[in-house]
């Protein structure tokens, strides 16, 4: 026996998410409730400029109540193509458009309850290209040299979770 998905009702609506109560029959025969945060996906960018530089940005996280640094992302809009987001947002975060963009990996952000899905992708050959941000971002750009990236990394000083992942994904890339 499979686990069988026999209900669902979402219980909250938002602007970048809903939350839904799934019943599933597990393999037991039991049917157990699950609170799903459905997402529509993101993307994470790595962005690194000609001179060796790692662009990253850093905000204000209200549910963490601490300014973060991260790799600039953003969520997918509704259909929109990974590599399209990843384009958008690389522009609206740092100004910045990429020559080339490589996706090198995708990793579900927190399976346990999440739907969420991200997809990374490396960003070279760097031209000044900006966007109009979005409106709830008050971010600052900050341009790192990897080797001292992979230091704050080692320090603990990088506490997001897709930026880490990003880094790990993009080590073939960096050597």
């Amino acid at each position: 026996m499979a686990f069988e998905t026999e209900g669902s009702n979402i219980i909250y609506q938002g602007r970048v998410f809903d939350v839904r109560q799934d019943q599933v029959r597990m393999p037991d025969g039991k049917l157990v409730r699950f609170d799903v945060v459905a997402h529509h996906g993101a993307v994470t960018i790595l962005p690194v400029d000609d001179e060796g530089l790692v662009w990253f940005v850093r905000q204000y996280r209200h549910p963490a109540k601490t300014t973060l640094l991260e790799l600039p992302a953003g969520v997918m809009e509704e259909g929109e193509a990974p590599d399209v987001s990843a384009r958008r947002e690389v522009r609206e975060e740092i100004g910045m458009a990429a020559g080339e963009l490589r996706r090198i990996g995708t990793f579900y952000l927190a399976p346990g309850y999440s739907t969420e899905f991200m997809y990374v992708f490396l960003a070279t050959h760097l031209t000044a290209a900006p966007l109009k941000g979005d409106e709830d971002e008050f971010i600052s750009i900050e341009k790192i040299p990897i080797q001292q990236v992979t230091q704050m990394v080692a320090a603990g000083r990088v506490q997001d979770a897709k930026t880490l992942a990003a880094l790990f994904l993009a080590q073939p890339y960096l050597a």
